[in-house]
């Protein structure tokens, strides 16, 4: 019985590895994890506020004011943490979700997951927020 959940767990990440998820965003957790068409997605490569840190509230609205109930694609990597599945997210006009929220000022660059891919969108503002251990 063991192996039969395992076996379905690891064909079930394969099974979305390198694969686009499209739908609308049916809630939004905080700024840098969404779920769209109720499946969560953390924004690969965005280190966002907690809801408990500085800036956490105001990043969730300004998240929910952009994206909520909106269609939106995601491309995910394959891996998981915790129960969302990681990818790169894209409104219904092909802006990546996680650039715009650092250049917004709500999130800072995770240069461990993304590469400094998005470390150009910083602003004074976003450098202003809690950096996390994990992005280091």
């Amino acid at each position: 019985m063991i192996f039969l959940v395992v076996a379905l767990t690891v064909s079930g990440l394969s099974a979305m590895a390198g694969q686009w998820v499209e739908g609308r965003v049916t809630h939004v957790r905080d700024v840098d994890t969404i779920e769209v068409s109720n499946l969560p997605v953390r924004l690969n490569g965005v280190d966002g506020p907690e809801l408990d840190e500085r800036g956490g509230q105001a990043a969730k609205r300004w998240m929910q004011k952009l994206i909520l109930r909106e269609p939106v694609k995601c491309w995910l990597t394959g891996d998981k943490t915790y129960d969302r599945w990681v990818g790169t997210c894209y409104t219904s006009s092909d802006a990546d979700i996680g650039a715009l929220a650092i250049q917004a000022g709500q999130a800072l660059d995770c240069a461990r997951y993304s590469g400094g891919k998005y470390r150009q969108f910083e602003t004074q503002e976003s450098r202003r927020l809690p950096q996390h251990g994990y992005c280091r």
